[in-house]
């Protein structure tokens, strides 16, 4: 259905109102190579007795992870935002594979042209983008013995989850179809955080990823954020999480597999000496290629394997449209390419270093048997 923007008139009907709402800003870090979970659970049992921290591992029941990520509520400081204060916790979500989520919630209720305020006041803000960093930092100095590799990447990626549980028009309950009728612009600029008008044709783009699980609910998708129009979205906001967490993984593996090319080309370029050049096969930049490319692969593959969908066709369909949403299959090819453009270097060195060995091996021999000629000629004298 083409979402066209509602025409004005001299006596507009009235605004739609959003009565029961909660607005969900998210931040993905990426805090270390690995963490053992079990580990960091242990070293946080103290920390959060004192601190009122509340630990879980439950997940929604048509979630598998692989392993169950880490669930902790921890206490925050109320932000400002538009008018709107934040709640004074927040969620982290912890993976076995290193990225850490924090989530906040802000309770809305009102006009809907308030929800684009508080959209607008949400982009780039620099006081929950700090203080959900200082959290992911507190965090690690926490779990510091159960990291593997620790270290707070500067990458980060922010999205924000709208769950809208009711509203109304005229006094009547409004439905997701009539709403999309009625408010087309003021949707699409709460997803892209605008404050002004949008042209029809960024209202439709905006707008164009959305699917409906009933009559009375509609999730809409966009890059930036997306509005869960459900009382109960318990399950589909998880699911819209980790792709987030996903995508944020996605950027940190293609920086570092940026680096481990550049970092491949140069120990092709460079020539071994002494032990080096006589066993080339144990040189260390081979070596080196050999661990970043295995280091690669096992990221690539925790993150793709780490959730599993079970039972429910609608949420894996959320998920993939999450997915094109944020070019995730795209950041795919482009990892598998660099994946085996550095498994296509490692070969050619290692290839390399073999025939230099074998030659290494034949000059060997061919010393050998001329000492034992030398020898065999000095006996005879």
């Amino acid at each position: 259905m083409t979402i066209v923007p509602a025409l004005t008139s001299d006596n507009p009907p009235p605004a739609p109102v959003v009565h029961r709402a909660v607005c969900c800003p998210l931040f993905v870090f990426d805090l270390a190579f690995s963490i053992d979970l079990l580990h960091a659970e242990r070293l946080l049992a103290a920390d959060a007795q004192r601190e009122a921290m509340r630990l879980k591992r439950r997940s929604p029941s048509y979630f598998q992870y692989r392993p169950a990520p880490l669930r902790l509520e921890v206490p925050g400081s109320p932000i400002v935002v538009a008018g709107f204060t934040t709640e004074p916790r927040v969620e982290l979500l912890v993976f076995d594979f290193g990225a850490c989520l924090a989530n906040y919630r802000i309770p809305f209720s009102g006009q809907l042209a308030r929800l684009v305020e508080l959209a607008s006041g949400l982009t780039d803000h620099p006081g929950l983008l700090g203080d959900a960093r200082a959290h992911a930092e507190s965090f690690l100095d926490k779990i510091t013995p159960a990291a593997r590799r620790p270290g707070l990447t500067p990458q980060v990626e922010d999205y924000i989850i709208y769950r809208i549980e009711q509203v109304e028009h005229g006094g009547r309950p409004c439905p997701p179809s009539r709403l999309l009728e009625l408010a087309p612009s003021e949707l699409a600029r709460v997803l892209r955080g605008e404050p002004g008008p949008m042209s029809a044709d960024q209202v439709i783009d905006a707008l164009g990823s959305r699917l409906s699980y009933g009559p009375d609910d509609a999730a809409i998708i966009d890059w930036n954020s997306s509005i869960l129009l459900d009382r109960d979205a318990g399950d589909v906001a998880p699911v819209l999480e980790f792709a987030n967490v996903e995508l944020l993984e996605m950027r940190v593996l293609d920086d570092r597999l940026d680096e481990s090319l550049d970092e491949a080309y140069l120990a092709s370029q460079d020539r071994p000496s002494g032990l080096g050049r006589v066993f080339p096969a144990g040189s260390r930049p081979t070596k080196r290629i050999a661990q970043l490319q295995v280091d690669s692969a096992l990221l690539f593959e925790g993150v793709n394997n780490a959730l599993k969908l079970i039972g429910d066709q609608y949420l894996a369909r959320v998920y993939r449209l999450a997915g094109q949403r944020f070019h995730l299959p795209e950041r795919d090819t482009s990892i598998e390419r660099k994946l085996s453009t550095l498994q296509s270097i490692y070969s050619k060195m290692n290839d390399h270093d073999s025939a230099r060995r074998t030659e290494t091996l034949e000059w060997i021999i061919i010393i050998l048997i001329a000492v034992e000629i030398v020898m065999s000629l000095i006996d005879r004298l």
